[in-house]
């Protein structure tokens, strides 16, 4: 997830302005499996491809990007150190990465204790930074002061990249401690900088003044920055300046703790079964679910289903027994408000009074209406007229294909009490689908390794842009799963050029959050500090998936190796920007147009050229039948009703939430879910993708 969003996730909105996402978490965009919707203004995932996010709150609080790298609290007149090298030798974060390949962080030597000591010296010297724009006694110019705030704080945004990616990708109980206190701090530190005396001043005087001699990208990065000041509160009276740094503190800690949550509930959720409960179950799954097993230390008999998407979609889709599915169903639809220590109901609502609160700091009646101001849909008016025009269409095909299931059921002598539900709906979809369209996912999942997934995405990579991807097998990053490549071009002139270094975590684990998503470590720039080794320019782009790993070969679902696709999307776009300035670079986009490099990449992997070329049977080398193609094809559109409903219900939901303007003494979060729900004629048989307790 990329935007400062409208739903209740961890960044969502806790520090002004939306920051480039930080390498791993953002909400934004990150979370369950599944992409936010292009119109939901939310940071979360909606549909079943969940995209640039990341999950933690800091992420959301702009910890990345050079020119917004809020994450600590430093006060304007805090003493600002000239420079980092001063400060604790012993600490790797602050120390040159420059003996590592690629200047890549060094995470070996990284613990979690580090990072306190690190902020701080980093945002004493972004403070250090910011404070020489003010005191520069020339005329302000572009130069002196956009370009510099551009770059100021490089340090304190690359060690927030690290934390923002370790605490979405390996964020375990300590660093989830250093998370929560450190927080507060730089959501203060954010305002800290937007409000330093003088430096708004100066922003100011570039904007209003001539600009004949910018270039386009120099007049787009003066409004950009002038509109993150302005949407930070810098043009409040110094009281009102106080309050709202208060009051971002207080969303800062409230998403964070949101996020850890969910976090902890599905890590934590486990179902033991015996082998003989997995009936109707694909080998695949099987073996995942004896990994998580092994994994999480279980008898040699036992399996384990959790609450991650890949295991528990799976099970929900494939398992004949109808009461363990229920049981999945219900923990997997709690997600938040599983136990009454960690309610993330009543978190939410002090979250959406707050954001409430947030609006009307800057004039506005609702939430929706101020994060709606810098989305190209610009209303909430306008985002709600295209969401219930898809909404009422959906509901017609949702219902049309509900009929069918139970037409299904009925004619194959079952009974269901109750009729269809939530947690009957996919497994009879699968039936149906194999009925109708001779489909069947399991047939096809042999024929998409993820190494031949993989393979055919680099591979359309150096069709569509002349890459090649070198894998680095001597790198060690966080974790034994994460595979490195560098990402090269051959130029015209036949010189071999470095684009970026590529890394790709694909795998489900304790400590990870769920989802999909993209996230950087190095943003790409032209914009370096003064002496900067020019390897800094060079992205470092992670792409992010939760797919289950069994002992043997991964097999993917059409829909992951679709999902692979979409996050490589995000990934090019950060890999192959050719900005000149960190706000401007990479996913530094409008929220609502910033998926439109993931959608087009996701369609390439079902061209039928890339599927004869790639998709080969895992263990004979078979290539994909031609009818099974064609079936594939036929069945693609099948159960997009319910599909549609799922994450547009979530994105209505969110915005209904976000467009009140108050929240009286009593508010109940669970009544106003249920009583939305109804007014949307919410379809029989289908719940929210992503309910309140867990919506990111």
């Amino acid at each position: 997830m990329l935007s400062v969003s409208l739903s209740l996730s961890p960044a969502a909105a806790a520090a002004a302005p939306a920051a480039r996402i930080p390498p791993a978490a953002s909400t934004l965009l990150r979370s369950t499996t599944s992409r936010p919707h292009p119109f939901s203004l939310t940071s979360s995932p909606l549909h079943p491809r969940t995209s640039i996010t990341l999950g933690s709150a800091l992420n959301s609080l702009s910890i990345t990007n050079r020119h917004r790298s809020s994450l600590t609290m430093v006060s304007a007149s805090t003493p600002a150190a000239s420079s980092v090298a001063t400060t604790s030798a012993a600490n790797p974060l602050l120390q040159s990465w420059s003996s590592q390949p690629y200047s890549l962080p060094p995470f070996k030597l990284i613990t979690p204790e580090h990072f306190e000591e690190a902020f701080q010296a980093g945002m004493e010297a972004h403070i250090a930074d910011l404070k020489a724009i003010v005191d520069d006694p020339s005329e302000p110019t572009f130069e002196s002061v956009v370009a510099a705030y551009d770059r100021a704080g490089s340090k304190l945004s690359s060690i927030s990249a690290v934390f923002g990616n370790l605490t979405s990708s390996k964020n375990t109980d300590e660093l989830k401690e250093v998370q929560s206190k450190m927080v507060p701090v730089l959501s203060k530190h954010s305002s800290a900088t937007y409000f330093l005396p003088g430096l708004f001043e100066k922003i100011n005087a570039v904007h209003s003044g001539p600009r004949d001699g910018l270039t386009p990208e120099q007049d787009r990065l003066v409004d950009r920055i002038h509109m993150d000041f302005t949407r930070a509160g810098a043009g409040f009276d110094g009281p009102t300046k106080e309050k709202y740094s208060e009051l971002k503190a207080r969303l800062a800690s409230l998403t964070t703790e949101f996020a850890q949550n969910v976090m902890k509930d599905e890590e934590s959720y486990e179902i033991v079964l015996a082998k003989s409960d997995l009936s109707g179950c694909p080998d695949s799954l099987v073996q995942a679910a004896r990994q998580a097993a092994v994994d999480r230390s279980k008898a040699e008999d036992e399996y384990v289903i959790t609450l991650s998407r890949s295991l528990v979609e799976p099970f929900l889709t494939f398992s004949d027994r109808r009461d363990l599915r229920e049981s999945a169903w219900r923990a997997w639809s709690k997600r938040g408000e599983l136990y009454p220590e960690r309610d993330n109901v009543a978190i939410a609502t002090e979250i959406l009074k707050l954001r409430a609160e947030q609006a009307r700091f800057h004039g506005c009646k609702t939430f929706a209406a101020f994060q709606c101001q810098d989305r190209m849909a610009k209303t909430p008016e306008n985002v709600m007229e295209l969401l219930e025009n898809v909404w009422e269409r959906a509901k017609q095909s949702a219902n049309a294909e509900r009929e069918a299931l139970e037409k299904f059921v009925e004619e194959s002598g079952e009974q269901l009490e109750g009729g269809i539900q939530p947690w009957d709906w996919r497994y009879y979809a699968t039936k149906v689908r194999a009925a109708k369209y001779d489909f069947d996912e399991a047939v096809l999942k042999p024929y998409l390794s993820l190494d031949r997934v993989t393979e055919a995405f680099f591979a359309v990579s150096n069709k569509l842009f002349g890459l090649r991807y070198v894998k680095r097998t001597d790198l060690e990053l966080y974790h034994p799963d994460v595979d490195t490549y560098e990402v090269r071009e051959t130029l015209e002139d036949g010189t071999d050029k470095l684009v970026a270094i590529f890394v790709a975590d694909n795998f489900a684990r304790p400590f990870k959050a769920s989802g999909a998503w993209m996230s950087e470590y190095r943003s790409q720039t032209k914009n370096l500090p003064e002496g900067a080794d020019p390897i800094e320019a060079v992205p470092i782009i992670s792409n992010n998936n939760n797919f289950a790993k069994g002992s043997g070969p991964t097999l993917l679902s059409f829909d992951d190796a679709t999902t692979l696709f979409h996050e490589g999307g995000h990934g090019h776009h950060g890999m192959l920007s050719d900005a000149t300035y960190s706000r401007l670079s990479s996913t530094s986009v409008l929220t609502d147009f910033v998926e439109l490099p993931s959608q087009l990449m996701e369609h390439w992997f079902e061209e039928p050229e890339v599927l004869k070329e790639y998709a080969k049977h895992y263990e004979t080398g078979e290539e994909i039948p031609g009818e099974l193609l064609q079936r594939l094809k036929a069945a693609k559109s099948f159960n997009q009703g319910f599909e549609t409903i799922e994450y547009t219900s979530c994105a209505l939901m969110d915005m209904a939430l976000h467009m009140r303007e108050d929240y009286e003494e009593g508010f109940d979060l669970a009544a106003f879910e249920d009583a939305e729900l109804k007014r949307l004629g919410m379809p029989q048989g289908i719940i929210m993708r992503h309910r309140p307790a867990h919506f990111q």
